[in-house]
Parts: structure tokens; sequence; C-alpha cells
């Protein structure tokens, strides 16, 4: 291999990383002017897995107001308050207004744990006090009332948690049960909130960093050619695709570094540098009703 190949790899790389981030910003268009919840378990989980989506959403001129409702404050450890700091420090890194967009739950249902399951009537009905249509409310609306809530969008990860933490898992089933509680006996109603969840994928990909996003948004075209651009009946779009350039990976990384001291042992170091989570983000529209 020559001088001129060995200088032209990463050149080509490094532009084809650029050409991605930029235009997977086609996909904010669909989020603007929206009221957003980013429902995470522990205090990290907003900067190690969804840096991306907070940094596209977040900026000025979607006009969106996001907000983070976190289950757990971590403190498997006995850190909790220092976890519940940090996380503040991070959402003001990654876009969010204030520290007040920020709700941190110490709860005995929510335990920080590998091996804690959470219930998921119980996340159901927080998210449900917190933003209305509570699921599981004595007191429901009417039939013929249309169903109400104070955010657009929910966003959290998916069935499989991308790590496989039976907490992040948790989210995804508490998520759908709060909004299939919303949208029970309201037939013929839209649900007036969006649930996106985040893509997990292989252990591979997990750990290609900014490679991945070419492959991603690949993925995607194909499969919006095999589901009519992926729209659904109501002509929304299905899928999103967040990807970080340069400037925004490095604020994703400053969120650990800076805000979560507390947690950047050694393999976090290496999951800031290779993840592709701090690179790249689609999200999935899921099916209500």
């Amino acid at each position: 291999m020559d001088i001129y190949t060995t200088l032209a790899i990463p050149i080509l790389i490094t532009t084809l990383w650029l050409f991605t981030a930029n235009l997977s910003r086609s996909s904010t268009p669909h989020f603007t002017n929206k009221r957003i919840c980013l429902l995470i378990a522990h205090p990290d989980d907003e900067a190690m897995f969804f840096s991306p989506s907070l940094l596209a959403l977040t900026r000025p001129d979607t006009g969106n107001h996001v907000k983070i409702l976190c289950l757990s404050n971590g403190n498997a450890d006995g850190l909790g308050e220092v976890r519940e700091k940090e996380l503040m420090a991070s959402a003001e890194i990654l876009g969010l207004r204030s520290r007040g967009d920020v709700l941190v739950l110490d709860s005995p249902y929510f335990v920080d744990g590998m091996d804690t399951r959470w219930d998921e009537e119980k996340i159901a009905e927080v998210v449900g006090q917190a933003f209305g249509g509570h699921a599981f409310s004595k007191k429901r609306e009417g039939d013929g009332d249309a169903p109400r809530a104070t955010i657009d969008v929910l966003v959290t990860f998916d069935r499989y948690g991308v790590s496989g933490h039976p907490n992040h898992v948790a989210l995804y089933h508490g998520a759908k049960a709060w909004l299939d509680g919303l949208m029970e006996g309201k037939k013929g109603w839209r649900c007036p909130v969006e649930l996106h969840t985040l893509t997990s994928t292989s252990i591979l990909r997990k750990y290609i960093s900014f490679l991945d996003a070419p492959m991603t948004m690949l993925f995607g075209f194909i499969g919006g050619l095999k589901a009519s651009r992926r729209q659904d009946r109501a002509g929304g779009r299905r899928q999103a695709l967040f990807v970080s350039d340069m400037g925004q990976w490095r604020q994703g990384q400053k969120a650990m570094t800076t805000a979560h001291q507390s947690q950047m042992r050694w393999f976090r170091w290496g999951w800031i540098t290779f993840g592709r989570y701090m690179v790249v983000n689609d999200l999935k529209r899921q099916n209500i009703g």
C-alpha cells in the first residue's frame, strides 16, 4: 500500500462520516416544536446512549422543549446524590434548557441493579403522573374524550435495552403500558404521544463508532423502500437517524468525562471512544393501540 492510499483511507472515512452526519439532519424536521421526554433508568444513560439524539433535538432552531425523566438515581454504590448532580450537569452540556427539566427519582420500586426487575405498571403509573393520562387511575376519561398528555414524544430504550440491562428493558415495557392504557377505550382517536425507541445492535456494530453510521443509513434506506419510506398510516416517519459530527461527538464525551466523573472507570473510556451510540442513534417509532 503506497503512501497516497494510506492517506486517502482516513480522509475518505472522515468525509463519509461528516457527510452522513449532515445527511442525517433530515430526520430532525419531524421533531420540531415538540414537547419531548427522554425516559432513562440511570444517570449517565443520557450521555452513553442518547447523546446524538439529545444534541439534535435540543438545537434551538428546532423549537423543541426536551425533558429527562430518570427513574433511579443510580445508588447501587451509594453515590445517588452525587449521580443526581452529575446528571443535571450532563443535561446542560447536552443542550437541555435548564436543570429544572430533569427529574430524578429515588424510589424503592426502582432500585438500580442488574438483578432487579422493575414493574412495568409502576413505570406506567409514574410516567402517567408526570405527563398525564395516568394509565391505571380509577378515574378515567370518557370514551368520547380525546386522549391527552403534556408531551408529544417519548424516547426510551427498545425491548432489548441496547446493553441488555433489565432496568433498560423495563422502560420499554413500561412506556408501552402507559400509552396502551392511555388509548384504552379510545378507538378512532390517534395517540397524542409518539413512542420512539433506540435500536439495539449486534456486539460488533456496537463498537465500531462512526463507521456504523453509513451502515445504519443504508439499512434504513433499504427498509424504507420496502415500507414506503417507513411512513405509517398517518403519514409519519417510522425511523429517525441522528449522527453526531466531530464537535457533537466531543460534546457527548464531555458530558461523560466532565459531568459523570464518578462513573469514568477504565472500560468507559473504551465506550466513549469506540461506542457507536456516542455517534449514532437510530430511533424507531412504535405502534400504539
